[in-house]
């Protein structure tokens, strides 16, 4: 009864400490290899409120065409002696500029046409052009929509633990500490005229991504002090970096809106909107 009293208290402690993480139900579900409860139902992106609500523009939609949003920082993912081959930061980016550009201002902005994939589109127009004419179709198809202006950007920076720290303590052999690490992740667009090439906009944002880890332990002898007993529970939560590139993307484009309608490039229907808060 003894060493059964000196092992309940600190694990109640220990428990109460981390939040009672349920490492018991963990290792049953493990064991009857039921892993649903980790595993998130897929969802829907949509780009943030504050960009979907934001000011929406006084005149017809501006043509725009993205050709590209690459990886400029030839960062890795980390491994424990070496870098993993897949890349630190997504190289999806440009579907993230496309997503809030067609979004931004409740969709009253910019009309972005198709140029990363456009290939594809001029063969499938070819194949519907020769259909007509075996078909004698008269129709025609209308012509592509140009675009007056490029919007070019690219992931230029990635940088790992600019910021790490932690705490802990420890009370009759029960300890809690949590650690975090902060990396930082840097886009940048330009807005560039097609007419005259001139270069009309740049806006370059960043966004931290926070890593939290948080453990508990117990160390303990028991039976007349000749056994000792150690036990253990944590927890690690990391930020998506891809979450963060398209937080960075939001805020680049609506830096981008805020200094055109400074530059009187084009205006605000009403001024009513609040300042925009990407957390």
């Amino acid at each position: 009864m003894v060493v059964l009293s000196e092992l309940f208290l600190p694990l109640f402690l220990l428990c109460a400490l981390t939040g009672c993480m349920g490492s018991g139900d963990v290792a049953d579900r493990n064991k009857n290899h039921d892993l649903s409860q980790f595993i998130d139902a897929p969802t829907v992106q949509k780009a943030s409120k504050a960009v979907a609500g934001y000011h929406q523009l006084d005149g017809p939609k501006i043509t725009v065409a993205v050709y590209s949003f690459t990886d400029k920082t030839g960062q890795r993912k980390p491994g424990i002696n070496i870098a993993h081959l897949s890349s630190a930061v997504t190289q999806g980016g440009a579907l993230y500029l496309i997503e809030t550009l067609k979004e931004v201002g409740e969709g009253s902005w910019f009309k972005v046409v198709e140029r990363e994939e456009v290939d594809h589109l001029i063969k499938e127009r070819q194949i519907i052009r020769q259909t007509r004419e075996l078909n004698k179709d008269t129709d025609k198809l209308k012509p592509l929509l140009f675009a007056g202006i490029l919007i070019e950007g690219a992931i230029i920076g990635y940088d790992s633990s600019t910021q790490t720290g932690g705490k802990g303590a420890r009370l009759l052999g029960v300890g809690v500490n949590s650690q975090y690490a902060r990396d930082t992740v840097t886009v940048g667009l330009r807005l560039i005229s097609v007419s005259t090439g001139e270069i009309l906009l740049t806006s370059t944002t960043s966004k931290s991504i926070i890593s939290v880890k948080t453990q508990g332990d117990i160390f303990r002898w028991v039976d007349m002090g000749t056994m000792p007993v150690e036990s253990e529970i944590g927890r690690a939560t990391n930020e998506p970096a891809n979450i963060a590139v398209r937080k960075a993307i939001e805020r680049a484009v609506v830096d981008i809106v805020d200094k055109g309608e400074k530059q009187e490039l084009w205006k605000f229907k009403g001024k009513d909107k609040p300042n925009l808060i990407i957390e």
